[in-house]
């Protein structure tokens, strides 16, 4: 009897491989041979799944993007108090364990990289702001923000918060522990939510 071959598994098994060589080697010795040597496929079934490089960093850092999309969409829908409910979604971006480290890594080695490589980046960016101005608009119309707010300002500082907890976790993560990021985004949490939050 064929064996059946979850397609979306294997493809995120070569995803996770071009993580691991993106971790060991940089972005400069990915190569489609070593991704393949990672995952334990012939180069032949991996282009099966990739026909080309370019087609697997994409799918490779849209994966980054997707699982933590779906971390946070499962915060979301727990039944949370609003500011608990914003903190642990803001958390679930700051990299404080070792697969959101990882992810991390990647995530930045790739920004680099795709910077000399425009045609690697997708116009919507990393969604972090995205996330924190939908935050900010739920925030607003449960009203629960601090009267007379200057909501863009106030997002951009938190996006800054944010970006600047992530990038610090992953060089110093004896010192930005997840305990620390939440004291930091808590406390900042509350400069920006109203008295009855």
């Amino acid at each position: 009897m064929p064996k059946i071959v979850n397609h979306e598994q294997r493809r995120n098994q070569i995803a996770e491989a071009a993580w691991r060589v993106i971790l060991k080697h940089g972005m400069e010795g990915v190569t489609v041979r070593k991704v393949a040597e990672e995952a334990g496929l012939s180069l032949g079934a991996l282009r099966y799944y990739f026909s080309n490089q370019e087609g697997l960093l994409r799918y490779a850092i849209n994966l980054v993007k997707d699982r933590v999309a779906e971390r946070i969409k499962q915060i979301i829908s727990r039944d949370l108090p609003p500011k608990q409910k914003m903190l642990n979604v803001l958390l679930e971006i700051v990299p404080t364990n070792q697969q959101t480290r990882a992810e991390m890594e990647v995530w930045f080695t790739f920004i680099s990289y795709a910077r000399h490589h425009r045609h690697l980046l997708e116009e919507e960016g990393d969604g972090i702001l995205q996330a924190i101005q939908l935050m900010f608009g739920y925030l607003q119309k449960k009203g629960l923000l601090r009267k007379g707010l200057d909501i863009e300002l106030e997002t951009e500082k938190l996006y800054a918060i944010v970006d600047g907890l992530a990038l610090h976790a992953m060089l110093e993560p004896k010192r930005v522990t997840e305990k620390q990021a939440a004291k930091v985004i808590s406390s900042h949490l509350e400069n920006i939510l109203g008295e009855s939050e």
